[in-house]
């Protein structure tokens, strides 16, 4: 992050932004506070770009209050913030602010007429402010350049005057029509409060006790109550018309009638290029977002084809590892047999040693018969206790045999009864689902499972006791047919869980329906509950659903018997934006090979795969469970596959009984071989005895000393045979260890590398997930848009339409009065009048007829008023047809307005209510429309939480941070280039400051494109470094610095 912008006033910047549209004034409110609980600061962060039109760039003043010359300073594009003492000058430019671009002196809250910001002594004061106007959205470029500066002197009458000049300091214009034209077209609005909220009128707003005086704070700040006043103009305006209709008015009234639908297309269609730039932006958001999903997409797969790259490496490493393993524990084995070998070898050497020492001491002492006779049975013992030696050598290595069979089978037997127990599992769930069916038979709602009649006999109880106010309606599947069966799975793997859920008409039905649920469900198995106001008719869905002439959607392949449960899968899962498409392959062409067909999200296969436009799922389900047509073939089918699941149950289990059979014949067949070697051991023990006793008996017999001696010879050759062996052997298993060593390092560095890679891949799949969300979200903002264009540019050719014929209606009307008389004249006769004058004129024609006979003279008086009559009674039913039109149209803007109004609340409250959370506190906004009230409750986190408490009751720094949690609430709902606090934190302890602080630094940290300027008398050197604070610092007062004088409040000149 780079170093945070500190400077003095005197230190210019600039910077650009890309400025965002209006949101839609017409959208969902249940999606809108989805929107907000599945993100809540998704307002905050629409745009990220910097500012381009209608930020400040810099002010300069003089003589402006008690400033002889303040300035000039520039502002950053993003977040500011102006620090000094009292009296330094930082609310003098909040002031010039409101002042220099056309507000009130009222609205400043420091002067009742504007000649009170003239300084002492001076003529005139002057204010200098300049506006960046870069980008698409700027004001007549070619004229203004990048900048637009708006120069303003107020004279010491309370006179003021303009002029706006180009960057290049070209004088543009010195009208307030112009500057009027500037501020509407950037959508400033100074004397909005959430644009330019003084600390006076937040204290006023707080403290005020007149609910109505909060209300009418939010409607102003939200625009609302101009749009009131407009509706209010438009309803008076057409009284009047109604009015002067009964008085019979004649020409002059049609063209004040034919006005205002020229002043009402005009507004539109300077709406119509506001819509074609929402249009726009929503076109760019979309591609932004289909470029973010195939770059994370693409990084996704890469990962995956590296890590199945990895896999069969892997496999090759562990099983290289086994064998390495195997090896080595073989080795160690013959070595340890060798071991063994050697120190009997040994043993022997010794004892054979000894004897010859003994025989050639008392070889002179034993007759020559005796010493034969003793050595050949010496002889003939040794080679007996050779072979007991030998034969116990293959009993080891038969037990060696045996020992190893065993533990194979044991290993086969324990993943033979594991895959035994699955297999029983499998069996007892197709089996309890076979039953199911079978009671599905006689009751359909048996199928959903066992306890559903039950449990729908107990909603239906507590219904008629009075506990529901509407009956919940479930399980969904209960009431949905597949029109085509062979789409049946399809519509199961789209609607998964939802056809076991139920749906409730409130929340107090839910909390009902969940403590049933409690008595037949376990608390992790409990179905879904949707709530939605209840319906007797299926949304139109025409222009938003999906429409194929080949595929039906699933809301068109259904047949579904109550209107609620379509409007909640509709609701739910977007049954209308879902195709259903058999061939998989058919699906791919439709879905990926083109463009996805217009309001289509994703497709079902018959197989229940789920098709996406860049995306391919596999289904998990094989048949369907709950929405099959024909019980007895699935019964039939479940029925096949229980028999085909019991014989391969009985296989295993009979391989499992003959792997017992052969590990018992095993360990038998090694214990009688261990029993055999302990007889064995035991024969040499007593050969060995008898050898002894003969060598040692008192005879002392001579023996051939020279055969011992060879024996000895022998012995000790097969003992440097047998070290020679274990020797090699050794060398071979410190070789096998060490290449043991190295495989399973590069086994455990093949399985850290595969999990690295997993574990990288899981948050890019949550982040894919999330792009796709986005994309989505993008596209029906796209989508609504264009509908809501084609709806505004068909209500402009309406009255398009309606004004041509008025003003034809108008020339012959017109057309008609030359031919009486060539120059117009003003009238204001009504028809009753003119009735009265053709009676008169009839009475006169016999009174002349009598009197003078010139009847033709008379006769064309009376046709002249004749068709006088007839032109005034046309227009009067033009008119009233135009009034019933008018009549319809604001019946339908009423409308749209009370929506946005209810909207507009529920948003300032949700979010009012998540920023009081980051402090631990809770608190409600509630809003009276009817009685056009408004109350704020504020609940500090050391109280009773059930007591919520007026923000009048609250600590200084308790009432100044709700003061900044809802001008944020605000300003999440509204527009405007830039916003301004003055000493926002003054009464704030240093925790709540701080949280106030983060706060605002998170919002202005996701709203680049807006500029934010706070006055503060606080230092703000706690801020983090950053590149988009910058830090203006106001020069202390001077000494003996002059106030102004507020003394004469009589004085209310109007502002010029």
């Amino acid at each position: 992050m780079g170093k945070r912008k500190e400077e003095s006033i005197s230190k210019p910047g600039s910077h650009k932004r890309q400025r965002q549209e209006h949101r839609d004034e017409h959208s969902d409110e249940s999606n809108e506070e989805e929107n907000f609980l599945s993100s809540p600061d998704s307002s905050f962060s629409s745009l990220s770009t910097e500012g381009e039109v209608g930020i400040i760039e810099g002010i300069q003043l003089k003589n402006f209050m008690c400033h002889s010359m303040l300035g000039p300073f520039q502002f950053g594009s993003n977040l500011n913030f102006v620090v000094g003492n009292n009296g330094s000058g930082k609310s003098s430019v909040l002031t010039a602010l409101i002042v220099g671009l056309g507000g009130k002196a009222t609205a400043t809250n420091r002067g009742s007429s504007l000649k009170m910001f003239v300084r002492d002594g001076e003529t005139s004061a002057d204010i200098s402010i300049t506006l960046r106007n870069q980008g698409r959205d700027a004001f007549k470029p070619e004229v203004y350049g990048s900048s637009i500066i708006v120069n303003q002197r107020i004279n010491l009458d309370g006179s003021r005057s303009y002029r706006l000049k180009s960057k290049s300091g070209t004088l543009i214009s010195s009208k307030k029509e112009e500057l009027v034209g500037i501020l509407d077209h950037f959508n400033i609005q100074v004397d909005n409060p959430v644009s330019v909220l003084t600390q006076e009128m937040s204290k006023h707003f707080l403290q005020s006790k007149n609910e109505g005086d909060k209300y009418k704070f939010f409607m102003k700040a939200t625009q609302l109550e101009q749009m009131k006043e407009d509706y209010s103009s438009i309803m008076k305006t057409k009284e009047n018309t109604c009015i002067q209709i009964e008085q019979g008015v004649e020409v002059g009234e049609m063209e004040k009638e034919i006005q205002p639908i020229k002043e009402f297309i005009i507004a539109e269609e300077g709406n119509t290029k506001k819509f074609v730039q929402k249009i726009e932006e929503c076109q760019v958001k979309v591609n932004e977002a289909e470029e973010k999903y195939k770059a994370i997409q693409d990084k996704l797969i890469r990962l995956n084809e590296e890590a199945q790259a990895l896999h069969p490496q892997c496999t090759s490493l562990k099983a290289d590892v086994q064998a390495r393993r195997k090896a080595v524990n073989e080795t160690e084995v013959v070595y340890n047999r060798f071991k063994t070998e050697l120190k009997r070898l040994e043993k022997d050497d010794e004892q054979l040693h000894k004897r010859i020492e003994e025989l050639k001491s008392s070889a002179n002492r034993l007759s020559e018969p005796e010493k034969l006779e003793r050595q050949r049975k010496i002889t003939r013992l040794r080679e007996q206790l050779k072979a007991f030696h030998d034969e116990e050598i293959m009993i080891g290595q038969q037990m060696d045999q045996f020992q190893q069979a065993v533990y194979k089978c044991k290993e086969e037997q324990a993943r033979l009864t594991k895959e035994s127990c699955d297999w029983r599992q499998a069996l007892d769930a197709k089996q309890k689902q076979l039953r199911e069916l079978k009671d599905s038979k006689t009751n359909t709602f048996r199928r959903f499972g066992p306890h559903i009649p039950a449990f729908l006999e107990e909603v239906e109880r507590a219904y008629k006791q009075g506990r529901f106010k509407q009956k919940p309606i479930g399980p969904l599947g209960a009431f949905i047919h597949p029109k085509d069966a062979e789409l049946t799975l399809a519509v199961e793997s789209c609607l998964k869980s939802l056809v076991q859920a139920f749906c409730c008409d409130n929340h107090s039905d839910e909390k009902t329906l969940q403590q049933l649920m409690s008595k037949y469900y376990p608390r992790d198995f409990r179905p879904q509950i949707i709530v939605n106001k209840f319906q007797n008719t299926v949304y139109d869905v025409r222009h938003r659903g999906v429409h194929h002439p080949e595929f039906p959607s699933v809301l068109t392949a259904l047949d579904i018997d109550h209107a609620v449960v379509a409007n909640c899968l509709i609701d739910v899962r977007g049954i209308e934006t879902i195709l259903l498409i058999k061939s998989s392959r058919k699906a791919r062409e439709v879905m990926q090979f083109n463009r996805p067909p217009k309001n289509c999200r994703e497709a079902f296969t018959a197989e229940g795969d789920q098709v996406f436009e860049r995306r391919y799922y596999s289904s998990a389900y094989f048949r369907p469970k709950f929405l099959s047509k024909d019980v007895e073939a699935e019964i039939s089918h479940l029925e096949k596959e229980i028999e085909s699941k019991k014989a391969h149950l009985t296989a295993s289990q009979q391989h499992l009984h003959s792997l017992e059979n052969e590990i018992r014949q095993n360990e038998d067949h090694l214990q009688g071989h261990r029993q055999h070697q302990k007889k064995l051991q035991i024969k040499v023990r007593t050969t060995n005895a008898e050898i002894a006793d003969l060598e040692n008996m008192e005879e002392h017999q001579a023996v051939d000393i020279r055969t011992l001696e060879d024996e000895a010879k022998e012995n000790k050759c097969k003992m440097e045979a047998v070290k020679t062996d274990m020797q090699q052997l050794s060398r071979k298993m410190e070789e096998l260890k060490s290449i043991l060593q190295v495989a399973e390092k590069n086994f455990e560095e093949m399985k850290e590398k595969i999990h690295q890679v997993e574990e990288i891949a899981g948050p890019i799949k949550e982040e894919l997930n999330q792009a796709d969300a986005e994309l989505e979200t993008s596209k029906r903002r796209l989508q609504h848009y264009e509908e809501k264009q084609k709806e505004h540019l068909a209500c402009v050719k309406r009255h398009k339409e309606l004004l041509a014929v008025k003003e034809k209606q108008l020339e012959e009307k017109m057309a008609q009065a030359r031919q009486i008389y060539s120059e117009r004249l003003e009238v204001s006769r009504t028809v009753k009048s003119l009735d009265a004058e053709m009676n008169r004129l009839r009475e006169r024609i016999n009174t002349e007829n009598n009197r003078h006979g010139n009847r033709e003279e008379i006769i064309q008086q009376f046709h002249d008023a004749k068709e006088r009559y007839t032109d005034a009674n046309s227009k009067v039913k033009n008119l009233k047809k135009f009034i019933r039109l008018l009549e319809e149209i604001m019946t339908q803007r009423f409308k749209i307005y009370r929506q946005f109004l209810r909207l507009l609340s529920l948003r300032c409250k949700l979010y009012f209510d998540h920023l009081l959370r980051i402090r631990a506190c809770s608190g409600k906004i509630f809003f009276d429309h009817k009685n056009e009230t408004l109350s704020i409750t504020v609940q500090p986190r050391e109280k009773d939480k059930g007591t919520l408490n007026d923000v009048r009751s609250l600590s200084g720094g308790e009432r100044s941070f709700s003061t900044v949690c809802f001008i944020l609430s605000l300003w999440s709902i509204t527009e405007s280039p830039f916003r301004c606090l003055d000493e926002f934190d003054v009464y704030m302890d240093m925790v709540n400051r701080r949280i106030a602080m983060d706060m605002i630094l998170k919002v202005a940290g996701a709203q680049r494109h807006r500029q934010f300027i706070l006055l503060t008398p606080q230092s703000m050197s706690s801020l983090p470094t950053s590149s988009c604070i910058r830090i203006l610092r106001m020069q202390d007062p001077e000494r003996g610095q002059r106030t102004l004088n507020f003394k004469n409040r009589n004085d209310k000149e109007e502002d010029q």
